[in-house]
């Protein structure tokens, strides 16, 4: 059974009276509902006429998830960490320019990541304190996402192409059971423009999610992995919900869910819980 689940500012079932297979469900009055159809097809359709809206459908077998497998920069948080350390040492044009590339899925992610920790050699150590403490916030509703899910016994992790000083912190912040990144070297004054090897990429981030179910004893139909660029395609894709969360739009197409408007409560709402279920931060 498949329902089309709609999120957003004045969303109400009386928008599809002619999509419903039955009542609707109300997650959170005049915000959220769920609407049972017997045709998958009736998501485009209502998507055609409410373009305000994140409009998906979603199965509800196993639909509360019992792993988060989730991206960090651009999805977690608010920003890309390397581009504002890029900021820091006055060549954030050119290494955007990258991580845009990257993020579109034109450049392998590997290379591109190469690239443009090699232009931040010789950055000083304490511009990463001084990133984190200055740029990095997390995303509305992360906070919520974490303890809810926990509070309902899912496993959490943090997997970043991003970097273990950002990771480490921003696990901890939000309430992620484990985390995972790159390492940036350094010679412990400045970066010496290397990564450490093996790279943390899209390939990595599948096989987080693919060991994370197995280690927590569930299928992959109980995880749900969230991200924003083509790095995470692939877990978006293998995971039973996967999420493209205002993505690039190689990622948002191809993804089975995708929220484009909303806050991060809304992969709450994807699996089902109403606003008394949600716990605030």
């Amino acid at each position: 059974m498949f329902v089309l689940n709609v999120i957003g500012k004045g969303a109400s079932p009386e928008l599809f009276p002619d999509l419903a297979s039955g009542p609707a469900v109300i997650l959170s009055p005049g915000f959220a509902f769920d609407l049972p159809v017997a045709d998958i097809s009736a998501r485009e359709k209502a998507r055609a006429r409410a373009g305000n809206l994140d409009i998906n459908i979603v199965a509800t077998a196993r639909r509360r998830k019992k792993l988060l497998v989730a991206d960090m920069d651009s999805t977690i948080i608010n920003v890309e960490c390397l581009d504002e350390l890029a900021d820091m040492a006055g060549l954030k044009p050119k290494i955007a320019a990258i991580t845009e590339r990257a993020m579109r899925g034109e450049i392998e992610f590997e290379a591109a990541l190469k690239e443009r920790v090699g232009l931040l050699k010789g950055l000083k150590l304490d511009a990463l304190e001084r990133t984190y403490m200055e740029r990095v916030r997390l995303n509305p509703g992360a906070k919520s996402l974490l303890a809810t899910m926990r509070a309902n016994g899912a496993h959490t992790m943090l997997v970043s192409g991003g970097f273990g000083y950002f990771t480490q912190r921003v696990a901890e912040a939000a309430g992620f059971h484990v985390e995972r990144g790159n390492t940036l070297l350094d010679d412990g004054e400045a970066l010496t423009g290397e990564v450490g090897m093996p790279i943390l990429g899209r390939e990595a981030k599948l096989q987080a999610l693919i060991e994370g179910a197995a280690a927590q004893k569930i299928g992959l139909e109980e995880t749900l992995a969230v991200g924003d660029g083509a790095n995470d395609l692939a877990m978006i894709q293998k995971a039973g919900l996967g999420v493209a969360y205002h993505a690039k739009p190689v990622v948002a197409e191809a993804a089975g869910a995708a929220i484009a408007h909303n806050d991060l409560t809304a992969l709450l709402y994807l699996q089902g819980y109403t606003d008394a279920q949600i716990l605030t931060s």
